[in-house]
């Protein structure tokens, strides 16, 4: 018994002490990986910017003709990455009231106003949430000894929310010209001092594209095989081609594609996603089928800080794809009306407002729209999309009445019912659901209302699918065995029923 006591004594010292030993190199590794990050820049920031894009409105330099010595590239644009990250820390600043970050882009004397407009809406409970979306620099001096650059920055637009006690106070886009001098300290292009010429209010009328001979019979489009993962692996333009012959031979001349915000690369879009959506218009154009593109799918963070990163993929995206012959129309977002309640629905509007601009400013050509998911908040942005679009999924008792009401408030834009559908699963998950049967009365009943209405369409969708991803409808079993059943062709690939009335 002794000799066992010996043991577990022994044990739990040796346990201790491998335990104590392995707390000190720990301890010695967090200190020396400390020490040794101290000239790395992100560190050094209170605001933590990162070595990655956090701020990136659209920058057009005046072409260089300045005073004093020549400008080289390097410099130039170490200049403007440090003035735009001195934009983001003051944005910060002003949201939050603090001044961490401050010093590292503007030097002692160019601090005071600020940190005093900072304890003035401190002091009143005011916070200020802004960015600018544009800037258009000139260059007009560079000192000989590369230490000092005077810069005129002209119609800077910039979008403001105002807030006192957390309450929306006041909104507004203007357009400003500053005027700058930097000094280099540090390594650092520090504002030295900034003074704001003018401002005036920005006013910006999207131009409407007429739409006359928009024409819309379509359809929802995602591959059988890879729902919701179209331009992933299983990419395939051949199994594209062969769907959308089916969708051309149905009577059809319109598909709506989705591209996905982060599976594109957010705002460092990846060209190899831009191929494949290239080729996949191709696919369309041979086939004779125009593209509705909706943008920014599985996308839902509206935060005004990250708007530049959002315009630089929507330009990106539409910059590529805005001369394809088989482009139809631009849908910014699908169903955001969804994301009011989590998002706030001010925020939401706000953002779909200047992606409309920041979209129409890319492309000229091609209308634009918004995919609402109900009737009810279609009439949002009706003045600045170029058609109406919202979703149907509810009693088609009540179809007439909320179109009726729609053109009523919107009588001068195309309405188009962009999705509907009914799932045809009735088992284990949902017994009382909708057979093959119910759902082609479906079909037939809303294309009734679609004629009768004079209502462009795009139904959902071609196919059931085997395999819904959680993201979607979450994992409830219920929903996702119910998503499953939309199609107009079974997983096995016989036409249903409801095939009979996918187009008229």
């Amino acid at each position: 018994m002794v000799s066992l006591n010996k043991n577990i004594l022994r044990t739990i010292l040796i346990a201790s002490y491998i335990m104590i030993v392995a707390l000190i190199i720990s301890g010695l590794s967090a200190l020396f990986s400390y020490l040794n990050t101290g000239a790395d820049r992100s560190t050094m920031l209170h605001t933590e910017i990162k070595k990655v894009d956090q701020y990136a409105p659209k920058m057009v330099w005046e072409p260089l003709q300045n005073e004093g010595r020549p400008m080289d590239d390097q410099t130039l644009n170490a200049i403007q990455h440090d003035y735009l990250d001195a934009w983001y820390v003051k944005q910060i600043a002003y949201k939050s009231n603090k001044t961490a970050g401050i010093k590292d882009y503007y030097t002692d004397s160019a601090r005071e106003n600020l940190f005093a407009f900072i304890d003035l809406n401190k002091a009143q409970d005011i916070s200020i949430e802004a960015t600018t979306l544009s800037h258009n620099p000139t260059l007009e001096y560079f000192s000989q000894d590369g230490q000092l650059a005077v810069i005129t920055d002209r119609n800077v637009i910039e979008y403001k929310r105002v807030y006192k006690a957390k309450a929306l106070i006041h909104e507004t886009t203007e357009t400003s010209t500053y005027q700058m001098v930097f000094l280099l300290e540090d390594g650092f292009w520090r504002i030295r001092h900034l003074v704001k010429d003018s401002a005036d209010i920005y006013n910006n009328e999207s131009q409407q594209i007429n739409v006359d001979s928009l024409n819309i019979k379509g359809i929802n489009y995602y591959p059988q095989a890879n729902p919701w993962d179209m331009f992933g692996d299983e990419f395939s333009t051949d199994t594209i081609a062969k769907d959308f012959k089916i969708i051309k031979d149905a009577g059809l001349n319109s598909v709506r594609l989705f591209v996905q915000y982060e599976d594109f690369g957010k705002e460092h879009v990846d060209a190899k996603k831009i191929e494949k959506l290239k080729r996949t218009l191709d696919v369309a154009e041979a086939n004779q089928l125009n593209v509705v593109l909706t943008l920014f799918d599985f996308f839902g963070d509206y935060s005004i800080m990250n708007w530049t990163l959002n315009q630089r993929h929507a330009e990106a995206i539409v910059n590529a794809v805005k001369d394809h012959k088989a482009l139809l129309a631009w849908d910014i977002k699908n169903e955001p009306n969804l994301d009011f309640e989590s998002r706030g629905q001010d925020n939401v509007i706000a953002w779909l407002d200047n992606m409309i601009d920041l979209v129409k400013a890319t492309d000229s050509i091609h209308p634009v729209t918004i995919g609402w998911s109900n009737t009810q908040s279609a009439t949002i942005l009706k003045d600045k999309v170029d058609f109406i679009s919202f979703h149907y999924y509810e009693n088609l008792e009540n179809l007439d009445a909320a179109v009726s009401a729609l053109k009523t408030e919107i009588p001068n834009k195309p309405l188009v019912l962009q999705e509907f559908g009914l799932s045809s699963y009735s088992g284990f998950w949902k017994p009382f659901g909708s057979s093959e049967e119910d759902q082609a009365n479906y079909h037939k009943k809303i294309q009734e209302q679609i004629a009768a209405n004079n209502l462009q369409f795009m139904s959902w969708t071609l196919y059931d699918f085997t395999e819904v991803p959680t993201a979607v409808v979450g994992r409830r079993p219920w929903r996702r065995n119910t998503q499953k059943h939309f199609g107009f062709i079974d997983k096995n690939g016989a036409k249903k029923p409801a095939f009979k009335y996918i187009s008229n």
